[in-house]
């Protein structure tokens, strides 16, 4: 099997560092970070080099890429560490928006594709734990409209979109996996409130009070899926690129700082550790790769690879971000240290769109007739 790619993909991969090496330096971030978090005009230079409409179709002005160029475009970001909401807004939107009617695809889609409007899913709420079909935002059919009526939180980027994308309950109970639709809402029909996240980025809950609508399909929770499995590819992408660079800043820094007269890197115990962490990134690396190339599988087979590579890099994470920051030591936590901040950045993305331990009880629930054993 060929892993290599193509001469197109890497060419993306360095138009993408090259801009985050001119444009995107740790001093931007750091100081975007102390202001809010506020991210729109990074997202819109993200627009600018033609990211914004990677994965829009040609025929809405978008690039018509796949899920490996979304991987190669993610592991950048990441390894830059950007703050901009591009996993929800260039990713995952387009793809929910896909089942749309035509007119409200050509209506949306190419300003996504140009940058000149933010539209972000609005998928989270309390009490839900990551279960996509729990869902109590109620949906009630208003003439030839909709109206909808709950609350969702941790919107990404949430009080600076145009607009979001919101699951709501047409009929059912709360836990039911029929009767969710999905709804664009756009900006002024919500009560907002932002606020900053701990890794310098911004997230909003939204209120809606009847709040006017437009449908996308009333087949929600498939399309939703989908969208989400290709969300948590990307960002498993973007924890590759996270841990590649903080795994070289803690070796650089071994190779520099000195304890008794020595460079720390010569001390055997530290150089076993280093070893592991490694390791950790090399495994997230693989099941990275595993769980771009199984979206375009049915839904039982993607739903279980994206579960199973989340876990390990999950872990991943959780290791790699921990060794490296006690390596360091005590400036490791310190704010204006860049490792600090990659470490935030693990964090937040372990716990973003499902923690380790929901996607351990996917797949243990997708895998009951192998009895653990991989097909």
């Amino acid at each position: 099997m060929d892993f290599d790619f193509t001469d197109d993909q890497e060419s993306l991969r360095d138009a993408v560092r090259r801009w985050v090496d001119k444009g995107f330096g740790f001093e931007r971030r750091h100081q975007i970070a102390k202001a809010g978090g506020a991210t729109r005009a990074v997202y819109t230079e993200l627009a600018e080099l033609g990211l914004a409409g990677l994965v829009v179709p040609e025929a809405q002005g978008g690039l018509g890429q796949g899920a490996v160029d979304a991987m190669v475009v993610s592991e950048e970001l990441g390894r830059g560490l950007v703050n901009a909401p591009y996993t929800h807004a260039a990713l995952m939107a387009p793809r929910l928006l896909s089942a749309a009617p035509e007119a409200l695809q050509a209506a949306w889609l190419p300003r996504i594709a140009g940058g000149e409007a933010l539209v972000v899913p609005a998928l989270h709420e309390r009490a839900a734990r990551y279960r996509l079909n729990h869902v109590t935002t109620a949906a009630k059919a208003v003439g030839d409209g909709w109206q909808l009526t709950g609350r969702k939180c941790l919107v990404p980027a949430g009080d600076e979109a145009d607009a979001w994308i919101v699951p709501a309950r047409l009929s059912g109970a709360v836990d039911d996996a029929a009767g969710i639709g999905l709804f664009l809402v756009e900006r002024g029909a919500a009560r907002v409130s932002g606020y900053a996240t701990q890794d310098g980025a911004r997230a909003a809950d939204v209120v809606l009070a009847q709040a006017p609508a437009r449908l996308i399909t009333q087949d929600g929770l498939a399309v939703l899926e989908d969208a989400v499995d290709a969300g948590i590819a990307a960002q498993c992408a973007e924890a590759v690129g996270l841990m590649d660079r903080l795994v070289a800043i803690t070796v650089e820094y071994m190779n520099t700082r000195k304890q008794f007269g020595t460079a720390i890197a010569n001390f055997q115990a530290l150089r076993h550790r280093i070893a592991d962490v490694k390791m950790q990134l090399e495994l997230g690396r693989s099941m990275s790769y595993f769980a771009s190339l199984k979206l375009g599988e049915p839904a039982p087979q993607r739903r279980r690879a994206v579960a199973q590579a989340r876990v390990q890099l999950g872990q991943s994470m959780r290791f790699v971000g921990q060794q490296c920051i006690q390596l360091h030591g005590g400036i490791g936590c310190t704010d204006e240290y860049i490792a600090s901040h990659y470490f935030k950045r693990l964090t937040m993305l372990e716990v973003s769109l499902g923690d380790t331990l929901h996607h351990l009880g996917e797949v243990s629930e997708r895998m009951q007739d192998t009895a653990g054993v991989f097909a």
